[in-house]
């Protein structure tokens, strides 16, 4: 019995290690992919710092000797990602290829490519209307009791940067749900039940992740995934697995007729 486990394990052990020199492979190569765009985009770090500034009219500040090149480090690495999304979802993509029928590994590219680009068009949603928004605010609030702005590189970078990621991930959630509604796990009617409860973790959430805790922030936050919350429904309700009639999840007209049965599983006459 014991040389039946020995063998046992010797029988498992070469595939789980071939699995892990894999993930090494792949992760060493997403590594490295980040680590040459972290140094393309830090000679324009520059160019990146003002783009971030867009919503601010004021010139910037740094307070110690190390804050602008650590401000600098941050927007770079940001932007190395955001440029080596299609190496690291295509790594990804081809270590979970083999677990995939054929008809799934035709959606797969296309799935990994929308990602990428609802993760793109989150930051720019943000960048673009959410960001001015918030900074025009507090702002605003400080200059109505006369006081001057004058904001530290490194805080204005990690502020932006947070906001930048937080939307960038938010809007996967349309796409999240629609693909949890292909594999039967959630339904527009349990989704549309839900919707409460929902909103109400939304505004839990916002209030966790915002970089301040204020109600403007967390309402900032908490409205776009609500509609992105109601996108996910849309499309759980268009491209969405049809379950069966009588499977949880979906709605029925009225109550299901329960039918007595007997001892033997006959029908009661």
């Amino acid at each position: 019995m014991a040389f039946l486990g020995v063998k046992s394990m010797a029988t498992v052990l070469p595939p789980l290690a071939n699995h892990l020199a894999d993930v090494k492979r792949r992760l060493i190569v997403i590594a490295g992919t980040v680590l040459a765009s972290f140094i393309l985009t830090f000679a324009y770090a520059g160019e990146l710092i003002q783009w971030f500034k867009r919503p601010f009219s004021d010139e910037l500040i740094f307070y110690s000797p190390t804050e602008a090149l650590f401000a600098s480090v941050k927007v770079s690495i940001l932007a190395g990602i955001v440029l080596s999304l299609p190496v690291i979802l295509y790594q990804c993509w081809k270590f979970i290829e083999p677990a995939l029928l054929p008809r799934e590994q035709r959606w797969a590219v296309p799935l990994f490519c929308l990602a990428a680009g609802l993760f793109a068009l989150g930051m720019v949603f943000c960048n673009l209307v959410i960001l001015p928004l918030v900074i025009q605010f507090f702002v605003s609030f400080g200059m109505d009791r006369a006081l001057a702005p004058q904001l530290a590189v490194g805080t204005y970078v990690d502020f932006n940067v947070k906001f930048l990621l937080i939307f960038g991930f938010a809007f996967e959630l349309p796409l999240a749900l629609t693909l949890l509604s292909r594999i039967g796990v959630v339904s527009p009617a349990l989704l549309s039940h839900y919707r409460k409860h929902a909103i109400m973790t939304a505004l839990i959430l916002s209030a966790i992740v915002t970089p301040d805790a204020t109600l403007f922030t967390m309402l900032l936050m908490a409205v776009p995934l609500m509609v992105l919350y109601e996108i996910g429904i849309l499309g759980t309700r268009l491209f969405g697995r049809r379950l069966p009639q009588g499977e949880p999840g979906q709605d029925h007209d009225g109550p299901v007729p329960v039918l007595p049965t007997g001892t033997a599983g006959q029908r009661v006459k």
